[in-house]
């Protein structure tokens, strides 16, 4: 069974509605739960999680209001959580004091996309691990073989395919890379390989996943919880529609 991976970014539609959105999420049939910190310059995303992020900064979500509203449901929620965000507000609240944050609220792993893999080894790996969590790289089409393996050595958890050299939800990815998709499925990772960005529907979800072990869903349900003020309905659809 492919794995899904739900993506939605803290603070949105309301404030308080985080642990509602994680509950429906798991109560829905997804099998881990992506959960992006707001930040006012997410370079890797596209217009509507952009919009999302300034939606949810303007709600007065930040790191601090989070892991308190993840310690809320912490007994509740038995799947994965992963926190993904930009390396400056992390570093801004401290990383030690951020990962221990972490490991309390019931996070397993974080994807931060602007960290370098160097900086990583140097400064945070074994912060990371002291605190027994996960960290996820993105690789592209355009990585080469040898570094998606020198990638997928420090990742751990999943490595996350990024399924085109775009921004997330971008309307022209093109989800079909079978070159690519092929040369992720031959090489010897140690990870099960997650494809995201531009999936929006059971279709997409089966055909990017034919070779790979899960995917990711961000842009589609985000626009769900932008869109509709009753979203819930419309978000358990949509998770056990793909699921099913």
């Amino acid at each position: 069974m492919k794995k899904l991976n739900i993506y939605f970014t803290a603070g949105i539609p309301q404030l308080e509605d985080t642990a509602d959105i994680i509950k429906t999420i798991q109560d829905s049939g997804a099998d881990m739960i992506e959960i992006g910190m707001p930040y006012s310059d997410p370079v890797a995303d596209g217009p509507v999680i952009q919009q999302a992020h300034e939606r949810a900064l303007e709600n007065g979500m930040n790191i601090e209001k989070l892991f308190s509203q993840l310690k809320s449901i912490k007994g509740e929620i038995k799947i994965p959580v992963i926190l993904m965000g930009y390396i400056n507000p992390v570093l801004s609240f401290g990383f030690e004091k951020f990962c221990r944050e972490c490991a309390e609220s019931g996070v397993s792993g974080l994807i931060i996309p602007d960290l370098p893999p160097i900086e990583f080894e140097k400064n945070y790996q074994e912060i990371l691990e002291r605190h027994h969590l996960n960290f996820t790289f993105l690789v592209t089409p355009e990585t080469s073989d040898e570094r998606i393996l020198y990638l997928d050595s420090l990742s751990s958890g999943f490595l996350y395919a990024v399924s085109s050299s775009s921004t997330t939800g971008n309307e022209n990815t093109i989800l079909s890379n079978e070159e690519y998709l092929s040369r992720l499925a031959s090489l010897p990772l140690k990870n099960p390989v997650m494809i995201g960005f531009g999936i929006k529907s059971k279709k997409d979800f089966e055909s990017v996943t034919e070779k790979a072990d899960g995917g990711i869903i961000g842009t589609a349900f985000v626009k769900i919880l932008l869109e509709n003020q009753h979203w819930k309905d419309k978000a358990q659809s949509f998770i056990k529609n793909i699921k099913n």
